[in-house]
Formats: structure tokens, C-alpha cells, sequence
């Protein structure tokens, strides 16, 4: 019986899931990836192997799937397949300033995950939901929480810091930043792909229905558009990205809106929604004649370069852009719109390259290398888990 990490990633409708297979000084293999899909009547189960071919399917009622009914049918499918779990990992949205490692879960570490809530009102609990149901089905498996914040921990002031009296960073208002699974592992391939590359300053643009950009360079973050909260920087599917803070003020103080429901319009009805009135998916306002689609693609475009710009800032200057994430590796058209912008930079792009959306989709005469590098949150949590448990 071979030993295995299952690593669930929990979204805002959804759980992903992956199961590794683990060997002595060796890296993860992947054995096969699930959708734990509850954003039905019917919640569904699905497992499919590495070559995409389903190994399980299977549908629960509302009430199987509220009580831990689909996380203990993950649990029992992987034990029967003659894996033993050697430990589970969880993708955490918000690390807050104490948890900058990889940790392993207690009621007490739940506790204080649950104290940020407010900090990541749609990410968090969604997290957390797995930990509290799987400790009260295997409560002898070890489970380990891993960090989106954690890869940004490094970062210092001035970039780290709002300009608002010391006495509130002294409490941890300060710039987080998020992703931060997805960011280390493109620096782990970029450090792959050559020294060279990983030496790059390097703006990775992390662009899916949460997105945000990340300056690093050898491997380290140097800046992100995110900060306290998933909010900050880019336009996103739901979620307004940077805005003023007086819009907030009047919104509350002359529209007489609570506080639910300000975070509520920030959240879940602004960013492309909001703008184009028709949906937060990419690929429908792609495939939309109605001119309000076009206009949020526009601005998210926009949005996405201006930050570019401020990352390069940060770095003193810019060698490589590297998308990533769903938009990022599959929105050949988006990626176009946001080289295009760039073209200042000295971004020249590839046509038939970024069609095709081939690793490398720069022009050979671009001053910047650009890339398209698939994330994978995954492997991440399972390399920090199998560190822990070795």
C-alpha cells in the first residue's frame, strides 16, 4: 500500500481536489483530480485520472453533502484504491500576520482562521468548511493548512504599508497579498525553465475570477496589487478591484447602505458583472455582441496594464510578463488586449504563438519575454505537506 496526500482547494461553489502519490525524496506524482461540485440540487462528485478519463462519478442530495457525506466518499474511494493517506492539505485563502508556514490543523488553529473571516468573508469559511468536517470524520489524519499570504510575507514597507497612523499596523492592518500558492509555484517552474529566468524581474499576472499581479524576482515576492483583503488591484469577475475610499464613505453615509450590503456590492455584484450587466465569466462576454460586454473587457484590460506598470516600478524595470490562471492560460484575446497596452513597455506579441497559446508568446524582437505558465495550487500544498510530514 503506497502512501498519498489528498489536497482539497476550496472555491467559492466548488472544491477541487487532487491526490498524490508520494515517494521517498521524490516529488508528488499526481494520481487523479476531482470536483467536489455543490453549486447544484444535486451536489456532484467527480474523479478523473491524470489523462482526464472519469474514474468515479457520483451525485449526492443536499443533505449527504451538508453533513460530510462528500468529503468521507473522497476519503473511502481513495483508502479502497489501496492508497494509505499520509495527511491532507488545505489551499487557506488568509494567513493573517502569525501563520507564514504551513501548519498543521487543531481546533485552536480553526479558531483563529475563523478569526479572519472578516478579512476574506468569501474564501475563508469556504476553507475552512473541509478542515471541520474531515476532523470529525478522520480526526487521527493529519491535516495541514497551507497559506495564499505566506508567499508574500517578505514583503516590507514602504510597499507593505497604508498611510494611516502607526498605531493600526502595529494590529496587522497592513498588505497581505493572496494567490500566493500559485505564485510560488510559477517560480518554482520559472527556476526550472533557467537561472536566468528566475533571476528576471518578473510581473506574473495570476487573471481568473480572482486575479491579481505579483512582482518577484529570484524566486521572492517583491510587490502584489493585493492587500488586506482579495479586493485590491485588478478588475475581477465579481469584485470591483482598486477603487476610492470616498465611494465607500458616500455609499454608506449618502445612500444610507449598511455595511452587509456594501460588502455584498463589492463582492459578489461589481468587477465584470457589475460593468457589463450580463456575467462575470470571460468567455461568455468574449463570445457577447451587447457593447457592455466589450467595455468590461476593456476596462479589466486596463485595469490589468496599469498595474503592470506599477509592478515594474516596483522592480525597477520589467524583463518577463507571464500569465497565468484561467483567464491567463486560456483568454488568447484578453492577453492580446493586455500586450497591446503594452506595447510601450516594449511587449511585442506573437499572433499566431498566443493563438495557439504556446508556452512562449512573445515576438522575437520583444524587449519582454512573455509566457503562458500553467498554475498548479496543488502540487504546492502537497510538497509543503509531504515537507511536514517527512
Amino acid at each position: 500500500m503506497s502512501d498519498a496526500i489528498l489536497v482539497f482547494n476550496a472555491g467559492s461553489s466548488s472544491i477541487k481536489f487532487a491526490l498524490f502519490e508520494t515517494s521517498e525524496g521524490g516529488d508528488p506524482r499526481l494520481s487523479c483530480k476531482g470536483l467536489l461540485d455543490e453549486d447544484q440540487e444535486d451536489p456532484r462528485l467527480v474523479v478523473k485520472d491524470a489523462g482526464g478519463h472519469i474514474l468515479l462519478e457520483r451525485q449526492l442530495t443536499q443533505s449527504d453533502a451538508a453533513e460530510g457525506g462528500l468529503f468521507s466518499d473522497v476519503i473511502d474511494w481513495v483508502e479502497s484504491r489501496h492508497k494509505a493517506l499520509a495527511a491532507i492539505g488545505h489551499r487557506v485563502v488568509h494567513g493573517g500576520r502569525k501563520f507564514t508556514t504551513a501548519v498543521r490543523v487543531s481546533q485552536e488553529v480553526i479558531e483563529e482562521l475563523d478569526g479572519l473571516t472578516p478579512l476574506a468573508p468569501l474564501h475563508q469559511p469556504r476553507c475552512l468548511s473541509p478542515m471541520r468536517k474531515i476532523n470529525s470524520l478522520r480526526p487521527h489524519l493529519p491535516q495541514f493548512a497551507c497559506f495564499d499570504t505566506a508567499f508574500h510575507y517578505g514583503i516590507e514597507p514602504p510597499v507593505s504599508r497604508f498611510a494611516l497612523p502607526r498605531r493600526f499596523e502595529e494590529i496587522g492592518i497592513r498588505r497581505y497579498g493572496f494567490h500566493g500558492l500559485s505564485y510560488e509555484y510559477i517560480a518554482s517552474r520559472l527556476a526550472g525553465l533557467s537561472p536566468a529566468l528566475a533571476a528576471a524581474r518578473t510581473v506574473v499576472a495570476h487573471l481568473g475570477n480572482g486575479a491579481s499581479l505579483c512582482a518577484m524576482q529570484n524566486g521572492r515576492s517583491v510587490d502584489t496589487t493585493m492587500g488586506l483583503t482579495a479586493l485590491d488591484g485588478v478588475v475581477m469577475g465579481t469584485r470591483c478591484g482598486a477603487i476610492d475610499p470616498g465611494v465607500l464613505l458616500y455609499l454608506q453615509q449618502a445612500m444610507q447602505m449598511s455595511a452587509a450590503d456594501v460588502e455584498r456590492l463589492l463582492y459578489r455584484e461589481s468587477g465584470l458583472l457589475g460593468v457589463s450587466g450580463i456575467s462575470h465569466d470571460v468567455r461568455t462576454l468574449l463570445a457577447s455582441d451587447d457593447p457592455r460586454a466589450a467595455e468590461a473587457l476593456d476596462l479589466f484590460a486596463f485595469s490589468v496594464t496599469r498595474q503592470v506598470s506599477a509592478m515594474a516600478n516596483s522592480l525597477g524595470g520589467l524583463d518577463c510578463l507571464v500569465f497565468t490562471g484561467g483567464i491567463g492560460e486560456h483568454a488568447s484575446a484578453v492577453r492580446a488586449a493586455i500586450c497591446a497596452r503594452l506595447r510601450w513597455l516594449g511587449v511585442e506579441l506573437d499572433s499566431e504563438a498566443n493563438n495557439l497559446s504556446k508556452s512562449r508568446i512573445s515576438a522575437k524582437e520583444s524587449r519582454i519575454d512573455v509566457r503562458v505558465i500553467p498554475t498548479d495550487e496543488e502540487i504546492m500544498i502537497a510538497r509543503h505537506c509531504l515537507t511536514k510530514t517527512r
